[in-house]
């Protein structure tokens, strides 16, 4: 796998792909993250505020790493990087 340092520089480039609001995790965005990631292997999430409003930004960027099957690159404000394992 490459190295993390080079994946988060790859990522400054990237577009927040999927978006993440009101609905939540649900098994319909689990499964377009996971189509995402076998196409891309490596994308960026945008998590909106009226998802994340009063929870910890990292434990459910981990999570969504879980769900995913993925590898957890960065986690900055809003922003989640994952890449395919």
């Amino acid at each position: 796998m490459e190295d993390i340092i080079e994946l988060r520089a790859k990522a400054k480039l990237l577009e927040p792909l999927i978006r993440i609001g009101k609905n939540g995790l649900s098994d319909g965005a689990v499964k377009e993250i996971k189509n995402t990631l076998t196409k891309k292997r490596m994308i960026k999430i945008k998590l909106l505020g009226a998802f994340c409003s009063g929870k910890d930004r990292k434990e459910l960027a981990n999570e969504i790493a879980e769900k995913t099957n993925s590898v957890l690159i960065e986690a900055v404000g809003n922003i989640v990087v994952l890449h395919k394992k």
